[in-house]
C-alpha cells in the first residue's frame, strides 16, 4: 500500500488512543467518548489524561467534536494518517480469495470477468464495486468478419484474443458487396491476426502509401473499413452496487445520495480518478476531498491496477463511506486486482 510521510509526530499513547477511537467509530457509526477509551484502548490512564489527548488530536486536525455529543470522530486527515501508518492490514483469508478465483474464471471472456469483478467487491465490501475497461488496442485480435446491412453500413464482428467478442456498426462511403467484405476479412485475418488494433491500423497505412495497382485498391477498402473499426474506443467502466450506499448511515442525506449517483451515472469523472492510479503499484486511497471530486466528500476510494503479462490493463476499486472497515477493503481489492490480472492473462 502506498503510503505518505506527512504523518504528525505523536507519542505511542496518543497514537494507541487514535487508533482505537477510530477503529470503535468505523464499528459503531457513533462519536467516541474518553471513557468508551479507557475500556476498550488498553491503556493504563484515566478519562482526564484522556480527554487531554483527545484535546490535542482535535487541535491538530485529526479528531472532530460534534455539536450533539462529548465524543468525537475522525477527520479525512486522521483517517488518512490511520490508514497509512496506524492500521494493521492481514491477508484475505485464503477461502475468500478462493472465492475470487472461483468466481473469476479464465475463458469467461474480458467483459464477463469484469462485470463479475465488481459485482463481486461489491457484494464481499458492502459497497460500490467500480472496474475501469481495458483499452481494446491493448489485445491482440483472433478474427475479424463483416456483414453488408445496407448502402452505407457495414456490421464489423471482431474477436479478440482473450475470447471478448464485439460487434461495431461502420459508416462506408459506397456499397460493398459480400464478396468484397469477404476478401477485405480474409487479408486483414491472414496477415494481422495475433496483432494488436494499433499496431493493424499503423501498418495498413504504411502498406497504403507503397502499395500499387490491385493491391492498393484492396487495402484502400482495408483501411477504409479499419480506419473506423481500429480507431481507440471510448474508455469506460464497470459500476455495481452502487443502491447498497443507500442504506449507509454515514449517507442518510436524500441531496448527498442524489449528487454520488448522478456522478456514478456521468462515470467520467471517476475513471478519471482511476487513471491517477493505474501506474501507480498496490493499493491507493483516496479519503474525502482527497478525490477531487464534491459528491465524494466524506467518502473513500480504495485502488488497485490489475493487469496480464506484466501489462497494467486497468484499474479497479470500491467505494463506500470514509468510515469502511479498510483493513477487510483492502485485501479484497488487493486479491481481487489479483485474481482478475490473472484469469484475463489465462484467456
Amino acid at each position: 500500500m502506498n503510503r505518505r510521510s506527512s504523518d504528525p509526530s505523536l507519542d505511542p499513547r496518543a497514537r494507541q488512543l487514535l487508533r482505537t477511537l477510530i477503529g470503535r467509530y468505523i464499528h459503531s457509526g457513533e462519536p467516541v467518548g474518553s471513557q468508551t477509551l479507557v475500556r476498550y484502548s488498553g491503556l493504563d490512564v484515566s478519562s482526564a489524561t484522556v480527554r487531554n489527548i483527545l484535546a490535542d488530536l482535535e487541535d491538530a486536525g485529526l479528531l472532530s467534536a460534534p455539536h450533539s455529543s462529548a465524543g468525537r470522530i475522525p477527520t479525512a486527515q486522521g483517517y488518512r494518517l490511520f490508514v497509512d501508518s496506524l492500521l494493521q492490514v492481514r491477508p484475505l483469508p485464503d477461502s475468500e480469495v478462493a472465492r475470487l478465483r472461483h468466481e473469476l474464471p479464465a475463458g469467461s471472456g474480458t467483459q464477463a470477468l469484469l462485470g463479475s469483478a465488481s459485482e463481486l467487491l461489491s457484494a464481499m465490501t458492502h459497497f460500490v464495486g467500480v472496474v475501469s475497461v481495458p483499452k481494446r488496442e491493448q489485445f491482440a485480435f483472433r478474427r475479424i468478419d463483416f456483414v453488408p446491412l445496407d448502402t452505407q453500413r457495414v456490421l464489423a464482428i471482431l474477436v479478440f484474443a482473450d475470447n471478448d467478442v464485439q460487434n461495431r456498426i461502420l459508416q462506408v462511403r459506397r456499397p460493398y458487396e459480400a464478396s468484397e467484405l469477404e476478401r477485405v476479412a480474409n487479408y486483414l485475418n491472414a496477415h494481422f491476426a495475433g496483432r494488436t488494433l494499433a499496431d493493424i491500423r499503423a501498418t495498413l497505412l504504411h502498406d497504403l502509401r507503397s502499395a500499387q495497382s490491385e493491391m492498393q485498391r484492396l487495402l484502400t477498402q482495408s483501411v477504409e473499413l479499419a480506419e473506423q473499426l481500429l480507431t481507440p474506443g471510448q474508455d469506460d467502466m464497470v459500476l455495481a452496487g452502487q443502491t447498497r450506499l443507500i442504506g449507509v448511515q454515514d449517507l442518510s442525506d436524500l441531496d448527498r445520495l442524489r449528487e454520488l449517483f448522478e456522478a456514478f451515472a456521468r462515470k467520467r469523472e471517476i475513471l478519471q480518478l482511476l487513471e491517477r492510479t493505474v501506474q501507480a503499484p498496490g493499493v491507493r486511497i483516496f479519503i474525502g476531498e482527497e478525490t477531487g471530486l464534491a459528491p465524494l466528500e466524506g467518502m473513500s476510494l480504495v485502488t488497485a491496477p490489475y493487469g496480464a503479462g506484466g501489462q497494467v490493463l486497468g484499474v479497479l476499486g470500491v467505494i463506500g463511506p470514509s468510515r469502511m472497515a479498510y483493513e477487510h477493503v483492502i485485501p479484497v481489492v488487493q486479491a481481487a486486482a489479483d485474481a482478475l490480472g490473472a484469469a484475463i492473462h489465462s484467456e
